[in-house]
């Protein structure tokens, strides 16, 4: 086994902190702020060549990688790629791979986990499948929910009041969930662990409270 990697969508720059299209790397920031990880760019990774728009956080124990691209969001794929090669050049599916990013047909605070599916049009996992040529993939799904009317001015409004705190409270429940995917790699443990706990622990209703059916 490789390298595990863990993939946090965002767009870069200060200006889209707490915006809904950016909490995939708010749960990659918690959990490397609660294991005492520090991101560094890109020329920290030792061998790689291939593209440096990115920063990452390096764990030894468990052997795993927290990567946050820095291109946009529709050219996310061009940074996996060559980086889930370097992980694990013999793989022929990405099964050490998670990617953690926003979701609209998840209600604002709503977490889920799958080990494949589709990219409900999400132009990141969009990019990262077509240069991948698979959806095969865990991937960890922070919702915001469905915008009122314009779906771009949705995802890049920074979150506030209410808004804020429940996702907040997602993005460290999830970063609880992606970390026991870095520990184990077993992602249905970790579905059957943590959808447990969404739907039955206390705290927020939309944290905790998550349809049965799968939706993609």
């Amino acid at each position: 086994m490789g390298t595990r990697l863990l993939i946090g969508l965002g767009n870069p720059g200060p200006e889209y902190d707490w915006t809904p299209h950016n909490l995939g790397f708010h749960v990659l920031e918690y959990l490397a702020r609660r294991e005492g990880l520090l991101f560094e760019p890109a020329t920290s990774l030792e061998d790689f060549d291939g593209p440096r728009a990115f920063r990452c956080a390096r764990s030894f124990d468990p052997d795993a990688l927290l990567v946050e691209p820095e291109t946009w969001m529709n050219r996310s794929g061009d940074v996996v790629l060559p980086l889930l090669r370097w992980c694990d050049p013999h793989a022929d599916e990405p099964l050490d791979m998670m990617v953690v990013y926003d979701d609209l047909d998840l209600e604002l605070g709503r977490l889920r986990i799958r080990p494949h599916g589709g990219t409900g049009g999400h132009k990141g996992m969009e990019s990262i499948v077509s240069r991948l040529g698979t959806d095969r993939f865990p991937r960890l799904r922070v919702g915001i929910g469905k915008p009122g009317t314009d779906a771009a001015r949705h995802v890049l409004t920074r979150l506030t009041g209410e808004s804020l705190t429940c996702a907040e409270r997602a993005v460290a429940e999830a970063a609880d969930a992606a970390g026991d995917w870095l520990l184990h790699g077993d992602v249905d443990r970790c579905m059957t662990r943590f959808h447990s706990r969404w739907n039955q622990g206390p705290g927020d209703r939309a944290t905790r409270t998550q349809p049965k059916e799968d939706e993609e």
